[in-house]
């Protein structure tokens, strides 16, 4: 099904941020009512259905009448997430997934974060204040070893490649340059890159080599709360590494004028000029304090971006 159409922000856009979490969904109608439950107050949630087989949509709209459900264009994850992007409303979109594998009490964490001065947070469980109860000590090795070679060539900190836990400001979300739901000349049955499991993988260098002044927020990763989560560690990790030689050679061939392109600060960073006039609506209420205020948290650590932490 087509995304709804954009609804009027609340009445309180104009004090605090509009929030929007979008949940890519698939065949988890056993999960996902656990997770819209233990959801803190947002003003509006995505459900993303992969075309599922089982009652996924009617349990949704079930816990939470109000939700927006879009039906994917392709499949993969990375889809379900371009798809989820184009239906958000809010000033501010938080990623989660329908499995239950994080936490949705650590959502005004995330956005915390970005109103402490990131333009985007990404979720890491292997950093001082996180955990990753699901993994297997090979995968928190391989983990390791992945995040090493991509700080290595891509100037980067990350301890944490496969996160779905991220927060933007939603005016940025086109940095990423995922390929939007509708693809043309794209053939039925194909996907774009960027559309499958390496888009976890693509966003987060994404958001760090395109000038976004990003950092990681401590998370806790959990099993699934029903069901059973294959474990393909190898395939894993070439897909992973596969990502990051791609993203690397893309990132070179691109035109020298696009590399070093930084967006438009996002209105909440704008200083006005003395004398000029504030700017007034949505975005006028929480100015974006300086970088180094990032760097006060304990539970955030600078990746890459304006203001990175040198030490």
């Amino acid at each position: 099904m087509p995304p709804s159409p954009p609804r009027p922000a609340p009445s309180h856009a104009a004090s605090s941020p509009v929030v929007t979490v979008v949940i890519p969904a698939l065949n988890e109608e056993h999960n996902l009512p656990l997770v819209l439950e233990n959801l803190p107050p947002v003003d509006e949630v995505v459900v993303v259905d992969g075309r599922s087989d089982d009652d996924t949509v009617a349990v949704a709209r079930e816990v939470r009448p109000d939700v927006v459900v879009v039906r994917q264009t392709r499949s993969g994850k990375g889809n379900a997430l371009a798809c989820g992007f184009a239906a958000a409303t809010g000033d501010i979109v938080v990623t989660l997934n329908a499995d239950g594998s994080a936490d949705p009490g650590e959502i005004p964490r995330f956005v915390d974060a970005l109103l402490s001065g990131a333009e985007a947070a990404h979720g890491s469980r292997f950093r001082y204040g996180g955990d990753h109860r699901d993994a297997l000590p090979a995968e928190r090795l391989g983990h390791a070893v992945l995040s090493r070679i991509v700080n290595v060539l891509f100037r980067t900190r990350f301890t944490d490649l496969s996160c779905g836990y991220n927060a933007y400001w939603r005016e940025l979300l086109p940095v990423l340059d995922l390929p939007g739901p509708d693809v043309p000349g794209l053939k039925r049955g194909r996907l774009a890159w960027g559309d499958g499991p390496e888009a976890e993988t693509l966003i987060p260098i994404r958001m760090a080599t395109r000038g976004l002044r990003v950092v990681e927020v401590a998370t806790v990763g959990y099993p699934r709360i029903h069901g059973d989560r294959p474990r393909r560690l190898l395939p894993s990790a070439l897909r992973v590494l596969r990502t990051v030689v791609t993203e690397y050679v893309r990132r070179w061939r691109r035109v020298p004028a696009e590399a070093t392109h930084r967006p438009a600060p996002h209105p909440r960073s704008l200083t006005p000029e003395p004398g000029a006039e504030r700017p007034t609506g949505r975005h006028a209420a929480r100015p974006m304090p300086p970088p180094s205020r990032v760097r006060r948290r304990s539970d955030l650590r600078v990746i890459r971006g304006e203001g990175r932490d040198r030490s």
